[in-house]
Order: C-alpha cells, then sequence, then structure tokens
C-alpha cells in the first residue's frame, strides 16, 4: 500500500543578514508534514549573522557572500540555487537591494517579509518611523520583490494597534509575521503561482 505523504513541497531559499528570527520560525513551520516548503539553503551577506546557526542546527546548508562585487557574487548565488533546485526565494531581513537581472531570473518567486504596512514607511527604521509620526497602527507586509524598493505586489498583510507606551523593541513581533507568512506560502501552493 501506497502511503500518501502530502504535498510535494517547494524548495525555498531564505536570505538572510541578522538575527533569523523569521527565519527561525520558518523552519519550524517546514518541518510540518503538511508544510508546502522545505527550507534547502540559507543565504546570507553576514558572516556574523546570528540566524546562520539555525543552519547548523537544522542540517540547512548556508553559504555566505561578500557583496563588494555585488553582479558576480549574483551569478554565483544562481548557479548555487540552480544546483539546489530552488524554487522560491523568502527576504528575511536581508539588507541587500537585489539587481533587476536577479529579480528577474526568479520573478514572481521571491517574497519579502516587510516590517510595515506598506506603502508606507520602506526602507529601514521602519519602527521608529512609525513611532516618531505617531501612527495607530502599525504592522508587516508580505510582498512580491521587484527591481524597485519594497514597492511588490502586496499579497497579505497584518495590522498591530500601536499601544500608549510601545517602543521600537517592542512593536517588533517576529512570530506573528512568520505566522502570516505560512499562509501565503499555502496560498501560492494552491494557486500554482509558483511552479515546481
Amino acid at each position: 500500500m501506497v502511503k500518501f505523504t502530502g504535498y510535494k513541497k517547494i524548495k525555498t531559499a531564505v536570505f538572510i543578514s541578522g538575527t533569523g528570527s523569521n527565519l527561525k520560525s520558518l523552519i519550524k513551520f517546514s518541518k510540518i508534514i503538511k508544510s508546502p516548503i522545505s527550507i534547502n539553503l540559507i543565504i546570507s551577506n553576514n558572516p556574523e549573522a546570528k540566524g546562520l546557526k539555525l543552519g547548523r542546527i537544522n542540517n540547512i546548508k548556508k553559504k555566505v557572500f561578500n557583496f563588494k562585487k555585488k553582479y558576480k557574487v549574483e551569478n554565483q548565488i544562481l548557479s548555487i540555487l540552480k544546483e539546489h533546485e530552488i524554487k522560491m526565494i523568502c527576504l528575511a531581513g536581508f539588507m541587500i537591494v537585489l539587481s533587476k537581472n536577479f529579480i528577474n531570473k526568479f520573478r514572481g518567486k521571491i517574497l519579502n517579509i516587510h516590517p510595515s504596512l506598506l506603502p508606507k514607511y520602506k526602507g529601514l527604521n521602519t519602527h521608529q518611523r512609525v513611532l516618531n509620526n505617531k501612527e495607530k497602527y502599525s504592522g508587516c507586509t508580505v510582498h512580491f520583490v521587484n527591481s524597485k524598493l519594497d514597492s511588490g505586489k502586496i499579497i497579505l498583510q497584518k495590522k498591530v494597534k500601536i499601544s500608549k507606551n510601545e517602543t521600537k523593541k517592542s512593536i517588533y513581533r517576529p512570530n506573528d509575521r512568520g505566522i502570516k507568512f505560512y499562509k501565503i506560502q499555502r496560498y501560492n501552493y494552491d494557486r500554482k503561482w509558483i511552479q515546481t
């Protein structure tokens, strides 16, 4: 008797620059039987990124690149992605803007988790800017990546209310963002936006 093993998982690479809080959530989710993804590769521009430890702990291959020669490095990364049969990329706190050429190679298959309610507060230091402008709400956005910074088609957002004594640190809710990202990947898989 053939045992049903669920969906064929989408081989995914996660690009990080820092602590890897969303990477941790994604890895945890990927281990669920019915998860539509598997995390097969971690890419970073920062050899000191704490998130790289998650690769070692979870036996996931990881690569670190110096982006001083950006286009050369991007071509190297594209070769590695092809070698590992990667079908989707998640930018999870990745602090490098990818070139138009790179994005076109994975058009419609690169997602970014951004810690604001886009189109507001594109770029860096979003939480502090939200507080400085005394916004009543903040949140996160999952969107497709295009050649313009944080401007790709929005897939889903989650709004959170900002309390009176909120700080830049307390606004940061990686688990909330991770949960929403799971839902996005499930949606993408069901709708066959990402072809395996």
